[in-house]
């Protein structure tokens, strides 16, 4: 059994629909009770309605103070600077947009001291959670923000979960204070709970296999294994049921808020979250059976029908697997192979040119005073700086050709199949397109590069030291240039092959 996007557009408008009915039937209920003679519901030009009750709350009430998790990247964090960011972050926004309703953080340093501050009444909202017996104690909730499966994170070699009773007698890392451990207490007593400080520590533990697994969100597990470089790791299965439903939580005695805030969950629709989810994860589909949808999607999708046969959701899994991995060797900023897909080239290339005695050439490149570009222009600028250079390489390199982005403004070519000589024109030819390009800076941007050849004992490490010491010399003669690794000329290798020392 398969959920169409069709379907799942359709359901989600259907339920939108019913949340904004609803809120006006109560809206109508509570005027009534108040006596209001002939209050009318007033439009925000956007749909939404607004009784006269719901728009003195927004005037007496504004702004409205809220707490979040400040460590649960890419939902939500505070950033360096104080900043609410993320995908909950943007999701809470819009609504709060929606009704116009202004909100105002209440800073914490943990998820823990949220709670604590939300049970004190200092924030009169919880920005993105699940709803719970315990937290029900203080909270009421909206209708979700966001459904987003839970999986099980194991070590690569430990086996698919397909019966739930291999959970008893197991451990489970799992951030102290979250929803996910209060059910699988009372779900699983054989189970093992073994509380963290944060998503990455939890991860961390299985990792390095002083815990046997995790329950963690789908988008929060694909991002955190990429970034960590944890590739030891896998999506082992789903508890059934153990969907993360994220809402907005409100104090009790804010039920006019609620219902406000629940006008403005109505108003988001699949194409909002679509884009508000593609703009912090940025994973794309890869293959032909999931081209045109974003991977989230499909995998959100996958997980809605697990559990239809073990056969078929084991095969599934080997697939989403497949996908995860190829994800790792991606830098998400610039699509370009990252520093630990290049290893794995690297190596391989290595291997091959002993094996054939062919030649092999890497250029390294960096961007010259790109530090000046983030520090007057901001990252962002910076970031559209880095993905236009990116372009650029590849555009300039041949497609059997590998560019990497070595890593922050540093990026890598592996040039099959070629000596320096041909490397150092590559090389030249890049470095006047970057000289031509219109930045989106609005300044001249050029950029520096090293040039070495693999020669006979050669390791990853020793050629790309070849090349960054090549680099640092373009850099100390002047930066915008090319030089070639100490040692090395033009023509070597040009007529040997690697193992073979030219006379």
């Amino acid at each position: 059994m398969s959920i169409s996007p069709h379907f799942e557009r359709c359901a989600l408008r259907s339920r939108a629909a019913w949340v904004a009915v609803r809120g006006l039937l109560l809206a109508m209920l509570v005027w009534a009770g108040a006596g209001a003679a002939s209050a009318q519901p007033v439009s925000l030009g956007n749909g939404v309605m607004l009784t006269d009750i719901e728009r003195a709350y927004v005037t007496a009430h504004s702004p409205v103070t809220f707490c979040v998790d400040p460590d649960w990247w890419p939902f939500e964090v505070i950033d360096q600077v104080g900043q609410h960011v993320g995908i909950g972050a943007d999701l809470l926004a819009l609504t709060a947009q929606r009704v116009a309703l202004p909100l105002r953080l209440h800073l914490t340093r943990t998820w823990e001291e949220s709670l604590v501050a939300s049970k004190a009444g200092k924030c009169q909202l919880m920005s993105f959670l699940n709803r719970t017996p315990d937290r029900e104690q203080w909270l009421i909730f909206s209708e979700p923000l966001l459904i987003d499966p839970n999986v099980l994170i194991t070590r690569e070699e430990a086996p698919l979960i397909t019966d739930l009773a291999a959970l008893q007698g197991k451990t489970m890392a799992l951030p102290a204070g979250t929803a996910m451990q209060e059910r699988l207490q009372r779900d699983f007593p054989g189970l093992t709970i073994i509380q963290t400080s944060s998503e990455t520590e939890a991860m961390r533990l299985v990792n390095e296999r002083k815990a046997d697994m995790t329950l963690r969100s789908l988008i929060v597990a694909s991002h955190t294994i990429k970034k960590e470089g944890w590739f030891s790791l896998k999506i082992a299965g789903q508890v059934p049921g153990y969907d993360n439903l994220l809402r907005i939580g409100v104090l009790k005695s804010e039920v006019t808020l609620r219902n406000l805030l629940n006008k403005g969950v109505a108003t988001l629709t699949s194409q909002d979250r679509a884009r508000v989810i593609e703009k912090h994860v940025e994973i794309k589909a890869i293959t032909a059976v999931v081209a045109d949808y974003t991977l989230v999607k499909w995998l959100a999708t996958l997980m809605a029908v697990v559990g239809v046969t073990s056969l078929w959701w084991m095969r599934k899994l080997k697939v989403l697997n497949a996908k995860l991995k190829h994800l790792s060797v991606t830098d998400e900023l610039t699509g370009l192979t990252n520093r630990h897909g290049l290893d794995k080239a690297f190596q391989a290339e290595l291997e091959r040119v002993r094996r054939y005695q062919r030649p092999m050439t890497v250029v390294l490149l960096d961007i010259d005073h790109f530090k000046a570009v983030n520090d007057d222009m901001g990252h962002l600028m910076g970031d559209k700086v880095l993905v236009d250079f990116a372009r650029l390489l590849q555009a300039g390199a041949r497609q059997v050709d590998t560019v990497c982005r070595w890593g922050g403004e540093e990026f890598l070519i592996i040039c099959h199949e070629t000596p320096p000589d041909q490397a150092l024109e590559l090389a030249e030819r890049l470095l006047q397109a970057v000289r031509r390009h219109a930045f989106a800076c609005g300044r001249p941007v050029t950029a520096s590069a090293g040039v070495a050849c693999a020669v006979d004992g050669d390791t990853v490490e020793s050629l790309e030291a070849r090349a960054d010491a090549a680099l640092y010399e373009a850099k100390t003669r002047g930066r915008d240039r090319v030089c070639l690794a100490p040692g090395q000329s033009p023509g070597l290798l040009s007529d040997a092959p690697v193992g073979i020392k030219p006379n």
